[in-house]
This record gives structure tokens, sequence and C-alpha cells, in this order.
């Protein structure tokens, strides 16, 4: 009955997350088809890379646009990268994003192209003057609020962040949130010298500065470390369960509870934002019951941390 019990809650549990990521990525994907795209607002990731390469190899094949042509490539290509080099676990995480980018991304392009609702989606008809500023400002807003929407539901929206991952994987002492800020700039800077214009490769880069606020206005706060304190009668089975499957090692502390005065153990585990929702779900799977306290980190150290890039 037990096992039926936590089997239930993992279903409700797992349809929740499957709904978060999809939505995440369908608002990623918006913001880069209806603002960032028809603007060519290079913020780093698939979407600028799309940009630099339909400017250089415009392609278009059984009316396919070259920026779809490209992300969709680059898509189900770095899942299968992912897969081979970081594991099944990584790429579960990234799976439902590859599904629903790539035609999201195309639907929401060809809104604006196609002129919807009389040109509703293209802000550049009714405001030529402000529409790249609105669409720099929105299309920031609209990534980052998709990236945190799928970081909340365990998700993974892939992408550069594959590459920086797998770099990290071999080059031991390079910290993946440092290597995917080198890859994103690096996309940027290449967008600027590819699109020959000051203004919009600023804004590009204004935007990419928005969704990097938004995710940590959503998410992150005011850092991507967590700790974690977990009261519990099952902290046995919990502290296994963390160790295996959220692959992150524990401290367990002595204490007595200030009211019943009763000895009680409390579970201590930092970890990242990639692996906020696993362990969240995975205690109410386990104890429902159970006193979570969880706080951001202003700064870890050790290994695991600083000697070696976070597992993510």
């Amino acid at each position: 009955m037990i096992k039926h019990k936590y089997s239930k809650k993992a279903l409700l549990l797992m349809i929740k997350n499957v709904i978060l990521v999809i939505l995440g990525t369908a608002v990623l994907a918006f913001g880069c088809g209806i603002f960032l795209v028809p603007f060519d607002l290079i913020t780093g990731g698939m979407s600028g890379i799309a940009i630099i390469l339909d400017k250089l190899f415009p392609v278009n094949i059984l009316d396919i646009s070259s920026i779809d042509f490209y992300v969709t490539i680059m898509t189900w290509g770095l899942f299968f990268v992912g897969l081979f080099f970081l594991g099944k676990s990584f790429a579960l995480k990234t799976l439902i994003s590859a599904i629903v980018y790539p035609p999201m991304l195309s639907i929401s392009i060809k809104l604006v192209e196609n002129q919807v609702f009389n040109g509703f989606f293209d802000i550049s008809v009714n405001y030529p003057q402000i529409g790249i500023l609105l669409a720099a400002l929105f299309g920031g807003a609209c990534v980052g609020a998709g990236c945190a929407i799928t970081f909340l539901g365990g998700g993974s929206t892939g992408g550069v962040d594959i590459i920086a991952l797998v770099i990290c994987k071999y080059v031991k002492k390079m910290k993946s949130s440092v290597m995917i800020f080198i890859l994103d700039a690096s996309i940027v800077i290449l967008g600027v010298f590819v699109i020959q214009d000051i203004v919009v490769s600023l804004l590009g880069i204004t935007s990419a500065f928005i969704c990097a606020i938004v995710i940590d206005k959503l998410f992150l706060g005011e850092s991507k470390a967590f700790i974690a304190q977990i009261v519990s009668e099952k902290y046995i089975e919990i502290n296994e369960a963390i160790i295996n499957k959220i692959e992150r090692t524990t401290t367990i502390l002595e204490a007595t509870g200030g009211y019943s005065k009763q000895p009680k153990k409390v579970l201590m585990v930092s970890f990242t934002m990639s692996q906020y929702a696993s362990l969240t779900n995975l205690i109410r799977i386990i104890d429902k019951d159970a006193f979570v306290s969880i706080h951001r980190a202003h700064e870890i150290n050790g290994e695991g941390w600083t000697f070696t890039s976070p597992k993510e």
C-alpha cells in the first residue's frame, strides 16, 4: 500500500513537472520567435547561433526557413551529444524541450511572418520606431521566464548548455556557469560582426541581461546554490535517495526538538538550481510531513563546488 501511495504521488508530481517544462519551453520559444528572431536580436543560445547562420548561409528547404532548419538540427544534434557524453539521466531532462521547442519556435515565427490577426504579433507594424526596443525588453523577459519555469519543472532547456557541460566534464577545474557565460558571450560578440549594426547588437546584449535578471528573480534569487535542512522520521530513506538519485552528499546533524525535547536527525544538503525540483519532489514522495527549510547560499566553497564543477 505504501509503495502504491508513493507511486501515485510520484505520478502526480511527474505530470506537474512535465506541464511546467512544456509551458516553460513554449514561453521560451514564443519570446524568441515573436521578439528576438524578427529583429535579429542575438542574446546567445541556439536562437543567436541560428540568426548568425541564417545571415551567413541562408537556406530554404521545402518552405522551411533557415532559422527553423538550423534550430531543429542543433536541438536534436545537441540532444544526442548530451545523451552520449552526459548520460540518459541528463538527456531525459532535455527530451521534452527538444520535442517542444523547434515546432513552437516555428509557429511563433510564422505568426509574425504571416501577419496573423492583421499583424497583431508584429510589433514593428504599428510601432516601427520603438518596436525593436520593445522586442529587446519583452524578448529577454519571455526567454528568462521560460527558462525559469522549465527549471522549476526539473527540466533543462539544453542548447549550448550541453556543450558547456561536456567541456566541464573533461576540464575539471572549469565551472559550468563560467563556461556557459563564455559560450553565450562568444555568440553575442560574433553576432556584432555578422549583423554589423551596433544598435541591434547593444539591444541584444540588453535583452540578455534582462533574461538573466528575470531568471534570478523568478528562480535563483541572489545565488545559484541552495542549502536544505530536512527533519524527518524517514531521514535514512531520504538520505539514501539524495545520494543515489540527486547525486549530492549530505550531512546528518544531531538535534533536539525545542517543544518535544525529543532527539531528532537533521539532514543538510547543498544543491544547484537544476536539482531544486528533483530534491523537493523526492522529499514529498518519501515523507509528505517532513519539515524542510531551504535557503539560498551566499557562497559555497569546497569539493563539488569550487574544486570541481557542481553536478548539474
